[in-house]
């Protein structure tokens, strides 16, 4: 039986991002040894993303909610793929990424994450990057864009959506833990990293996760409403 891949795109007024997005998945679908869909869930959309999304043949999602778990899960649920992979507007898969997730699929691995890069360098973001390294570097598991089976996305229940900021590390820990069940390890895609954007850093300066050592410890509670809102889900709207 022929596998296909769905790579779940979360998108909340990303015209400017998302172009890139999509083209880095169609180049790594070129490369696949599969069919790939790629599914966009629009999240209060008022600019043109969703022409964008359907211009390059995305399956389109809609979900309003100010959660990412319910954001996520809703692109799941609407994929058709027996590998689920996700990876935020804003960041760019390497062309052999969707290959390499089926070579560690197909060995003793429950799923993982990304070796992620940003789009550009400073002092700033090196600094503020080994701020939260420690926090991070704690659950020994990597992040970025998740890759896993339906069947074990399914198993341990998708995103949790009593997180509103780090759901994607709770996500992680929960596929990590499934997988020791099963005897099948974490893995993380070391040798096609994925390039992110630091419009955070454009935004809030280069050194606001070193200045800021409250945003920090109120995003890792998972629970501030506040901080989630004015960080990522207010973002771009208008």
């Amino acid at each position: 039986m022929t596998m296909k891949i769905s790579v779940i795109i979360p998108a909340h007024n990303e015209e400017e991002y998302l172009p890139a997005g999509l083209d880095a998945v169609a180049a790594a679908a070129e490369i696949a040894p599969c069919p790939v869909e790629t599914v966009v869930v629009l999240n209060r959309c008022t600019d043109r993303t969703e022409e964008i999304a359907r211009a390059a043949g995305a399956v389109i999602v809609r979900e309003d909610a100010r959660n990412l778990s319910r954001i996520r899960n809703a692109g799941v649920a609407a994929s058709s793929g027996e590998i689920i992979v996700t990876v935020d507007a804003d960041s760019r898969l390497h062309p052999h990424f969707l290959r390499i997730v089926l070579e560690k699929l197909e060995r003793e691995i429950i799923g993982g994450g990304a070796f992620v890069l940003p789009d550009r360098w400073s002092l700033g973001i090196i600094a503020s990057g080994l701020s939260v390294l420690p926090r991070l570097a704690s659950y020994r598991l990597s992040f970025g864009s998740f890759w896993t089976t339906r069947e074990a996305f399914d198993a341990i229940g998708g995103f949790d959506p009593e997180f509103v900021t780090i759901e994607d590390v709770d996500f992680a820990c929960r596929l990590r833990d499934y997988g020791k069940t099963l005897g099948k390890k974490w893995g993380t895609i070391w040798t096609a990293p994925m390039i992110t954007s630091c419009r955070k850093f454009d935004q809030y300066g280069d050194w606001h996760l070193v200045r800021d050592r409250d945003f920090i410890k109120r995003a890792f509670k998972g629970t501030d409403r506040d901080i989630a809102d004015e960080y990522w889900y207010d973002q771009r709207s208008g």
